[in-house]
């Protein structure tokens, strides 16, 4: 079994990763690459979900006061408008004598 590192479709950064420049649909050499193509990958996507998550983490007490804030601003409005529904059953005039 041939080892990444051995081969040229595998290329080293300044920070020491690894990044694989093999294409599954053409480059694989041995079977095995697909397997480790496929863990790669999957690791990737778990690493993009992780950051996902910690974005939403952050922005969640964010939108939790906005959410607030839009509560309040409706509720005033709705208070600012109220006089359009006429009186209430508490509020009619007694004409009724």
């Amino acid at each position: 079994m041939i080892q990444c590192t051995d081969c040229e479709f595998c290329r080293r950064d300044a920070s020491g990763s690894i990044e694989l420049l093999c294409d599954p649909f053409s480059t694989i050499k041995e079977p095995e690459c697909l397997a480790k193509w496929q863990l790669v990958k999957l690791n990737s996507l778990v690493n993009a979900y992780q950051a996902t998550v910690e974005v939403y983490r952050r922005l969640a007490p964010l939108q939790e006061k906005m959410f607030r804030h839009m509560e309040r601003e409706i509720d005033e409005a709705e208070e600012a408008d109220s006089w359009k529904a006429g009186y209430d059953d508490d509020d009619e005039p007694d004409d009724e004598r």
